[in-house]
């Protein structure tokens, strides 16, 4: 694939591609999402490293992907690679917290387990209030938003299906 074409397919410029595969730049976290999208890929694969036939991630191990404002932390629930189709992280949204979420690659969907805290989430044009406990699946090959209203923080299980 050129970087034309994985411009096209990732919404990344191709100047940024060129600067990350030069290694004259570290993306962020949402470019990286957008390039795994591009490529047709789990993100966990874009940071993959070999794993034997069992995996432990430590919980003081695992790189926790934080927003730009601190508001949004990602941390990987299983070791990069443990499931080539499947990840599972732990989301925590501090109070008053909107973080949006591009379009996974066709055919992933999402399931997320309410931990702590209430969440409103967006999937295209619809609109779910979720308590502790709730659950819910859903397509994630649209745009996504995941909202913390309340005054204290929300914790969420999410497992992230891929469909390839």
């Amino acid at each position: 694939m050129s970087l034309d074409d994985l411009a096209r397919a990732s919404g990344v410029s191709r100047a940024a591609l060129s600067q990350i595969e030069t290694q004259k730049t570290n993306p962020t976290v949402g470019i990286l999402w957008k390039v795994a999208v591009g490529l047709g890929l789990p993100f966990a694969e874009l940071i993959n490293e070999p794993v034997s036939t069992a995996a432990v991630l430590r919980r003081d191990a695992a790189q926790v992907l934080r927003s730009m404002d601190g508001k949004f932390e990602s941390r990987p629930l299983a070791p990069s690679g443990a499931s080539p189709l499947v990840e599972l992280y732990e989301l925590t949204l501090a109070p008053g917290c909107v973080h949006a979420s591009d379009a996974h690659a066709f055919g992933t969907r999402e399931q997320l387990v309410v931990l702590d805290g209430e969440l409103q989430l967006a999937v295209g044009d619809a609109t779910y209030a979720l308590g502790e406990g709730d659950s819910i699946s859903f397509l994630a090959d649209v745009p996504h938003v995941y909202e913390n209203r309340a005054k204290k923080p929300l914790r969420v299980h999410n497992i992230i299906i891929y469909g390839r």
